[in-house]
């Protein structure tokens, strides 16, 4: 007997690759939103059969899209929420904006159960206090029961320590047969293990002892804002973290290490590769140029997480 599958709403698509992970997990998108052009492109030329509206999820109205009513679930990947004593401009209070409208586009489309995931701190740190009461507030007055965990990537066989704020709610009956899922027994894949074969693509020699050396999980990609900055990896102390496995993470490659490239040098990550640190598959186009693709990759969910995620609540949905 075939898997009963499940429908969902996702806002803040990105580049997909959460979408990709509940597919997985036996959910089908009937609308994925962005407001972000490369982005939606990115999912369209993947999936065409996949319906993506680029705009706002701020100025969505589901009322002109009755497909998007009771739904078995809505999802999103927001943008990371700063808190409110961090916020230092009109711009940066958008981010927790987008989280209260997700939390009212639940309130009108009411589905079974909400996904949403954004940084750990949402979930963890006393200067969030209040958005999670207002949020949990708002959720026992629609009937959903609040769960909230952080969950890191590398636990689900992703090469990067990734911890990620979770929060699910579900409805009457189904919050009670929801369950966190497991780490995986199987430890995390090593960045050398993951990017080695690549990185000897164009005949670099130290290709192997630098496999040998990138001996553990890479730290978090961070994709930056999409207001300012370029492709790197990040801060200092990222930069720092990416060094210390051979990579040099002030900017990115256009292609793999080359034959002449120095046996000690250390190698700059391409798009491709990132996203193998994403655990994005390798069949999955991204949209853009160099930078856009990037913060695509930096800010998704890797798929097997959202996998995991996936299926934990369609095991509820399905009791």
């Amino acid at each position: 007997m075939e898997a009963r599958r499940f429908s969902f709403l996702e806002i803040c698509s990105g580049s997909g690759a959460q979408a990709l992970g509940l597919e997985r997990a036996g959910f089908d998108p009937v609308m994925l939103i962005d407001n972000r052009s490369d982005a939606c492109k990115t999912i369209s030329q993947n999936r065409r059969r996949w319906e993506v509206r680029c705009e706002d999820v701020i100025d969505f109205d589901p009322a002109e899209h009755p497909e998007t009513y009771d739904v078995d679930l809505l999802s999103g990947g927001l943008p990371r929420v700063k808190s409110a004593a961090a916020v230092r401009r009109a711009e940066d209070e958008s981010e927790r904006k987008l989280l209260r409208a997700a939390i009212w586009l639940l309130t009108a489309v009411r589905p079974k159960a909400l996904l949403l995931e954004n940084v750990p701190e949402l979930v963890e740190k006393d200067e969030f206090a209040e958005d999670r009461s207002w949020i949990e507030d708002e959720l026992a007055h629609a009937g959903y029961h609040p769960f909230w965990k952080v969950l890191n990537a590398a636990d689900f066989e992703v090469p990067q320590n990734r911890r990620s704020g979770f929060l699910i709610a579900l409805t009457d009956p189904y919050h009670t047969a929801f369950a966190w899922p497991e780490p995986s027994k199987h430890p995390a894949p090593t960045v050398g293990g993951t990017l080695g074969a690549s990185m000897a693509i164009h005949g670099w020699p130290g290709a192997q002892q630098w496999a040998e050396h990138a001996d553990r999980p890479a730290p978090a990609l961070i994709g930056g804002s999409d207001r300012r900055g370029g492709a790197d990896l990040g801060p200092t102390g990222s930069k720092r973290a990416w060094a210390a496995l051979g990579i040099d993470g002030n900017s990115l490659s256009d292609d793999f290490p080359t034959a002449d490239f120095p046996m000690d040098a250390h190698p700059k990550l391409n798009i491709r590769q990132a996203a193998m640190i994403q655990s994005i598959p390798e069949d999955w186009i991204i949209y853009g140029r160099k930078t856009a693709a990037y913060r695509q990759i930096g800010h998704a969910m890797p798929p097997p997480l959202a996998t995991a995620v996936g299926r934990a609540i369609a095991t509820a949905l399905a009791s």
